[in-house]
């Protein structure tokens, strides 16, 4: 089975999901073949160095949020993995929370507190993931810096796999796949699929392609090590001259427009790796809960969405004719 999957729903304030608009945005979605939705909405942790998560009723989407947009998800065909979040209101990216190691006593005391709260944040949603039927679970994004804390970990999978019996994944970082010793645990090796694959903006398709060739040598010896399919749980560019240059990039709006790179970027992804047997397939980031349905706005759009740009074609090329 290919994944031909995309994520929705980052972002979300409460009651997002259930707007005729946010409905109307899945109907455009399903119509580029996808079937497969990556639900993922973020809670806040105050900071980087927290060890509370924390829910914050004036904006968090609420469970009822959640069970709407699985249930909306599974009436239009759509299988679900359900990736919650954590974000940090200092501005931190999630890849930089961590905590001092055991102190001279051997206590591990931050870091087992930080593991408790995110155990029982983790907990919460496996349960809705699992009464709902969702066909797939992540247990967390980017967290690169609590990755090496392998006891902890090995005992929150341990836990969740008492309530979630689905298919389970982690999303590391690219790049820093081989490093999460404990992916023997999951059923998937999942990762943000940023990888720079242009020399220079404007770059060819041809050019992409070959470098994702090199990409895909590595990515099959950390399959191999592993014994698990890796799964791109996150992956994009925006459609902006110079972006698959650093995919990852959401920051730089002075760019000039170019839905050809964008489209490249993605057809070449595809044309590199979609038949190989370690590759599971692809969750692409992101589809707006909102989306705009004017050309007009499309081509004045410098974000990941790929709604009446070159790229949507691509998908509908690659998700509808050529993966079966």
């Amino acid at each position: 089975m290919f994944i031909k999957g995309y994520t929705y729903g980052y972002g979300a304030k409460k009651g997002a999901y259930r707007t005729q608009k946010a409905m109307e945005s899945v109907d455009r979605l399903c119509e580029t073949g996808t079937e497969w939705m990556c639900l993922a909405f973020n809670i806040q942790q105050k900071t980087y160095s927290s060890t509370e998560i924390l829910f914050d009723y004036r904006r968090t989407i609420t469970d009822k949020d959640v069970i709407f947009a699985i249930n909306r998800a599974h009436e239009k065909g759509l299988k679900v993995c359900l990736k919650p979040m954590i974000n940090c209101d200092d501005g931190m990216w999630r890849a930089l929370i961590n905590f001092p190691d055991e102190d001279m006593m051997g206590n591990d005391k931050y870091w087992k507190a930080w593991f408790e709260s995110y155990s029982a944040f983790l907990c919460h949603y496996a349960e809705i993931a699992e009464d709902y039927n969702c066909e797939m679970f992540c247990l967390g994004c980017e967290m690169l810096g609590t990755e090496r804390k392998e006891t902890f970990w090995r005992s929150l999978i341990k836990e969740v796999k008492e309530i979630y019996h689905g298919p389970l994944v982690y999303n590391t970082n690219h790049g820093k796949e081989e490093n999460v010793k404990w992916f023997d645990e999951l059923d998937y090796i999942g990762t943000s699929a940023y990888y720079p694959v242009a020399e220079y903006p404007g770059d060819s398709l041809e050019n992409m392609t070959n470098k994702w060739r090199q990409i895909a040598k590595k990515l099959k010896a950390v399959s191999e090590k592993f014994g698990k399919p890796i799964l791109f749980m996150e992956i994009g560019c925006r459609s902006a001259k110079g972006c698959a240059m650093m995919p990852w990039d959401f920051t730089h709006r002075d760019f000039p427009m170019d839905e050809e790179e964008q489209a490249n970027f993605y057809d070449s992804c595809l044309t590199a790796l979609h038949d190989e047997p370690w590759f599971a397939g692809v969750f692409w980031w992101d589809w707006s809960i909102e989306i705009y349905d004017s050309k007009e706005v499309a081509s004045k759009d410098l974000g990941f969405n790929i709604h009446m740009k070159k790229a949507e074609d691509v998908i509908k090329k690659w998700y509808k004719e050529i993966i079966k």
